[in-house]
Formats: C-alpha cells, sequence, structure tokens
C-alpha cells in the first residue's frame, strides 16, 4: 500500500514539481493551500507574492493534471498568531523579525503537520531546496540543497526531530532550472511563474506601512540619533522602523555613509556610526534548536547570520542547553538582533537560535 503524503501547495513551480515527483515516486499524495491572510488580491499583478485567489487556482489546476486530492484550509488565526503578531512585536521590541523560520516551524510542520495526521498521511513535504537525512544513531538532520543559489536549509533549522521525522523535501537534489525542466516535462502551466517574494505578506515590500497602524503610539515615540560617542546628531521616527545596517533614510548629513549599528529600546535610542563601527566580533544566541547532540564544550563551525549571508567560521560556545555564545573568526558586518543564527558542520545543519546581543569589534 502506498504511504500517504501531504504537500504543501503554494501554486509555484518548485511545490507543484514536488508533489508531481512524489507522485511519480509511487507516493499517495495529497494537495493542500494553506490560506494564510488575506492579502490585496490586486497586488498580485504587480508583485511577487503568494496566497492569492490566482495562486490557490494553479495549485488547484496542478493538482487536477496529476490527478491527486486537493484541498485548501484555513489557517488565517495560526498565521496571525505565530507570525503575524510575532513580526509585530519584534519590531516593537527593537528587533529584526524572520517571519519565514516561524512559518515554516508553526504553519508548515506544525499545523500542517496536524492536518495531515488527521488526513492519515505519514509524511509533509514541501518545495525547499534542503534535504532531510538519517545518521546511523537514528537522528534526524537537515542539509543544504544541491543548488547552492536557492538552499533554504536555513530557513529549517528550528524543526524538532519529531517534525523531521515525517518531512520529506524533494528538491534537496535538484537545481531552480532542473525543477523548471520537469515542470515543462509533464506540462504544467507553472513552469515560468516567478518566484513569490520572501515576505509573503507584505506584497509592495514596505514593512513600515505594514507594522505602523499595527503598532501602539508609545511604540512609535521620536527619540534620539546618536553616534558612537553618544553624542545626539538627530532624531529617529521610531525604533521599529530602523534596523542593524541600514543606511538609507535616516535624514542626516555627515561627511562620511553612515549606519545604524545598534537599537537601545531601554532608552529609546539609535545609535549610527560609519560602517567598520557595524562590524561584529561575537553575538549571543537564545533558544537554541540543536539537531545534532548538543556539544559540552566550545567546537568549530561556520555560521550564517541571514539568508543569502555567505557562511563564515566562527567557535561556538555552549552556555546553557538553549543558550550560546559565538565568536566570529572574521568580523562581520550588522549582526542584527532577532534574525537566525545557524549553525553548520560543511553541508549539515548543527542547529541554529536567536541573535540577542551583538558585540562591536
Amino acid at each position: 500500500m502506498a504511504e500517504r503524503v501531504v504537500v504543501a501547495m503554494s501554486g509555484g513551480v518548485d511545490s507543484s514539481v514536488s508533489a508531481a515527483l512524489l507522485h511519480e515516486q509511487g507516493y499517495e499524495v495529497i494537495g493542500i493551500t494553506m490560506k494564510l491572510w488575506d492579502g490585496p488580491e490586486a497586488a498580485a499583478a504587480h508583485h511577487k507574492t503568494c496566497c492569492t485567489l490566482e495562486d490557490v487556482s494553479d495549485a488547484r489546476r496542478v493538482a487536477a493534471s496529476l490527478g491527486i486530492p486537493f484541498y485548501v484550509v484555513n489557517f488565517k488565526a495560526q498565521f496571525a498568531q505565530h507570525v503575524i503578531d510575532y513580526f509585530v512585536d519584534t519590531y516593537r521590541q527593537g528587533a529584526t523579525p524572520n517571519p519565514c523560520v516561524q512559518c515554516n516551524r508553526y504553519l508548515k510542520f506544525t499545523a500542517l503537520m496536524q492536518r495531515a495526521q488527521q488526513l492519515g498521511a505519514r509524511w509533509v513535504a514541501t518545495g525547499h531546496y534542503a534535504a532531510v537525512w538519517q545518521d546511523r544513531a537514528g537522528r534526524y538532520y537537515i542539509r543544504r540543497g544541491r543548488d547552492a543559489r536557492k538552499d533554504q536549509s536555513y530557513f529549517l533549522f528550528d524543526l524538532s526531530q519529531e517534525q523531521l521525522r515525517h518531512t520529506l523535501l524533494p528538491l534537496g537534489e535538484y537545481s531552480k532550472e532542473e525543477v523548471r525542466q520537469i515542470a515543462v516535462r509533464l506540462g504544467l502551466k507553472v513552469a515560468e511563474k516567478p518566484e513569490s517574494q520572501e515576505i509573503c505578506f507584505i506584497p509592495d515590500g514596505d514593512y513600515r506601512s505594514f507594522v505602523r497602524p499595527r503598532l501602539a503610539p508609545a511604540a512609535m515615540q521620536p527619540g534620539r540619533m546618536v553616534n558612537t560617542a553618544g553624542e545626539t546628531i538627530g532624531t529617529h521616527h521610531g525604533l521599529p522602523f530602523y534596523t542593524v545596517g541600514q543606511r538609507r533614510g535616516l535624514g542626516l548629513a555627515a561627511a562620511e555613509p553612515l549606519y545604524v549599528t545598534r537599537l537601545d529600546p531601554a532608552h529609546n535610542t539609535v545609535v549610527v556610526g560609519p560602517r567598520h563601527a557595524a562590524l561584529c566580533a561575537t553575538f549571543d544566541v537564545e533558544r537554541v534548536n540543536w539537531m545534532c547532540p548538543p556539544p559540552a564544550q566550545a567546537v568549530p563551525t561556520t555560521v550564517q547570520i541571514r539568508y543569502r549571508h555567505q557562511p563564515v567560521a566562527a567557535d561556538l560556545h555552549p552556555l546553557a542547553p538553549d543558550r550560546a555564545h559565538v565568536v566570529l573568526h572574521e568580523p562581520q558586518f550588522a549582526v542584527t538582533p532577532g534574525q537566525a543564527a545557524v549553525f553548520y558542520d560543511g553541508d549539515t545543519v548543527m542547529g541554529g537560535g536567536w541573535i540577542t546581543r551583538s558585540t562591536p569589534e
């Protein structure tokens, strides 16, 4: 009897080909599109987004062409709680959120996995460019996808062993070009569909306009903008509208380019300085999720501090089961509180956590 798998189908080429590959491999595939938010449908014509009626229709047509069942499930409440509220609250606290990690953990691999179990499915599959593998001791890991340009292992560091045990990632050994070629071979009309943007619920990319009406006035109080010596050189318009490493939109006239080096919520202050002042030598992470057995002492690693960041060598010092201190071999620009830091051993994810504090070079 074929094993049943639920595929998260967004209407894009990656999830469509994932469903097709699993169907060809003999799985009993069920396609599910998660309705996550009520974005403006008109935005789809001008911005690369997802979750629109057009995307649902594309996913439905792909499922029909494959001859597999297809459903739309309403996860708006879960998305609002675990992604939207988190996104806004992180900016309120003077940090920079990473909503894709939250969505993967709580929506695709929690809410959808629960729905899959209700449907009698053993597996949940997505179109991530990454792979799951199991070592001889039975422990599960995420490994980078073969296509380095598309690798999305960074977004999956927070999955538990139980979630990984029931996860299939069919695209781990494919390049984006190969995926599109498969879609063409199968006659899928999404073969040349543009990719969606990273933050699906902000189709125009203007996060400030999104968070402004969702924040209390107290969170948007203007305050001092100071240089690294603590001298006031301007006024900011509210901490949620700034992020570490930001250069544009500071409203400052200076002899050299200035960047945000730190946000200080306790004093409602934005600290700015030259680019070298935004270099970081060490930082702390909390809520660490280990895929490997937690190390008892410092270990060498490579660390990725944001998506698209080139991993760099570091020493990883465990402080507690869910906390660690990272010492970079070479200082990095804009190590940003609120972002994820993911640790690798070669191409394998050791674990990762959330950046809480960084120390200038």
